[in-house]
């Protein structure tokens, strides 16, 4: 019998996890938490039955988690909900679609989804509570921080340091052995071939 699991967040972004999670089929999909206005409402036929304020109280009674809602610019409500979740002793576990690589010489940390048709290569490192999109190459030795979402397409060349709370975006593409720091926001097609400073968030 597959171990019950709960996703947080129910917009769009949930739709993909939703999907990845049924190809890999190790978890079934127990409900879904958003605000309180979408109760009972269903996505992708699964019903929204908390809100983050249950979060506490679901994490007594399940023991899996994953944190479905997206990353735009800010990772700050992923991260508190991460925390809050951590704290309640609940499980975060990596999510790896079917159809994506990962090298068994790769770490990836809790809480972290790898979609479809993504590629982790041999000594990479992705950090904990990440979204590693659709169709990325995470190339050998890069290390990506914690809480970071790596956009649809794009592609982290070999050896690169992304610093923790991150955004790259879609198709972006960065130069081998460069640093880019805390809470960067990288926008859509961006080519980086300098290091970034950390950014306040």
């Amino acid at each position: 019998m597959k171990e019950k699991i709960i996703l947080i967040g129910g917009g769009g972004h949930c739709k993909s996890c939703i999907d990845v999670i049924e190809q890999e089929g190790k978890y079934q999909i127990a409900g879904i938490v958003d605000v309180s206005e979408k109760l009972h409402q269903k996505v992708l036929g699964y019903e929204i039955i908390a809100t983050d304020d249950d979060l506490p109280q679901l994490a007594h009674e399940y023991e899996n988690f994953l944190i479905t809602l997206g990353q735009i610019k800010s990772p700050e409500k992923r991260i508190r909900i991460f925390q809050t979740l951590k704290e309640s002793g609940a499980k975060l576990p990596v999510i790896i679609s079917p159809l994506a690589y990962v090298s068994k010489h790769a770490e990836i940390g809790d809480g972290t989804i790898i979609m479809h048709q993504a590629l982790i290569n041999a000594g990479a490192k992705i950090g904990k509570n990440c979204i590693v999109n659709t169709k990325v190459l995470i190339e050998h030795d890069a290390i990506i921080g914690d809480h970071c979402h790596i956009a649809t397409g794009a592609i982290i060349n070999g050896g690169v340091r992304v610093g923790s709370g991150t955004f790259f975006g879609s198709n972006a593409v960065c130069k081998e052995y460069i640093e880019i720091g805390e809470n960067a926001v990288i926008g859509c097609g961006a080519k980086i071939t300098k290091n970034i400073s950390p950014q306040i968030p």
